[in-house]
């Protein structure tokens, strides 16, 4: 279970203000306009940004103030970070290397996320030769290597191509039900609450409304506001 309390953030021109709330093995989506801080809350509960004041409590853990690589908290940002001179292969397993796993280790953890994301058939390419939704899912890969608690990801679908925006949150579902607890920040806000548990809706920085998917998507302030009428 993942607990938010009192959540303050001011960086560059975005501020979190006092953002309480809690999730539980679901799948969750913040929705909201640009500015609202979504990224910065994520970012806070990631390890990546320092919280002023507030509690994170991860699994009845408080990590408010643990380094990212001790939360066992996934993140996968818009950019997806992947290492260009790596291929494949290395990108993935780039986190246990680090570690100093065993190299038996290594390719067993590699190869089973690769069976269960369907990219086994990459390992071997450069990355860029990789295409946008070939790229997000060598991302989340990377995101799952450490068995984490809970996967994060700054919107997801950016740039990706309507075909692959429904598969990607699929992906996501299925990442979910496998026991990880899913939440993310998306602008294509009606493809990810149709698979998500739960939204919430952040304004001014700080969540204004938060509801089962099935509600947010029949809200007629929210349709109109976020989600193309």
């Amino acid at each position: 279970m993942l607990k938010v309390n009192n959540l303050s953030k001011s960086w560059k021109d975005f501020k979190l203000k006092n953002v309480s709330f809690e999730i539980d093995k679901e799948y969750c989506v913040i929705l909201g306009p640009s500015g609202a801080g979504k990224s910065v809350l994520i970012k806070c509960i990631a390890g990546i940004l320092k919280p002023d004041s507030g509690k994170i409590i991860l699994n009845g853990d408080d990590i408010t103030n643990l380094p990212p690589e001790k939360r066992n908290v996934g993140y996968v940002p818009q950019n997806y970070a992947l290492f260009p001179n790596k291929n494949v292969y290395k990108n993935i397993a780039y986190g246990l290397i680090i570690k100093k796993s065993s190299k038996l280790e290594i390719d067993r953890k590699v190869k089973e996320i690769a069976e269960f994301l369907n990219i086994s058939h990459l390992l071997d390419r450069d990355v860029k030769t990789l295409s946008g939704g070939e790229q997000q899912m060598l991302a989340i890969a990377r995101g799952l290597m450490s068995n984490p608690r809970l996967l994060l990801m700054d919107e997801p679908s950016l740039g990706l191509a309507p075909i692959l925006v429904k598969s990607i949150f699929e992906t996501i579902k299925t990442i979910n039900e496998s026991g990880v607890t899913v939440l993310l920040v998306e602008q294509n806000a009606k493809a990810a609450l149709k698979l998500a548990n739960r939204g919430y809706v952040m304004e001014v920085g700080n969540i204004v409304l938060e509801d089962e998917s099935s509600n947010l998507l029949t809200n007629p302030q929210v349709r109109k506001a976020y989600l193309g009428g």
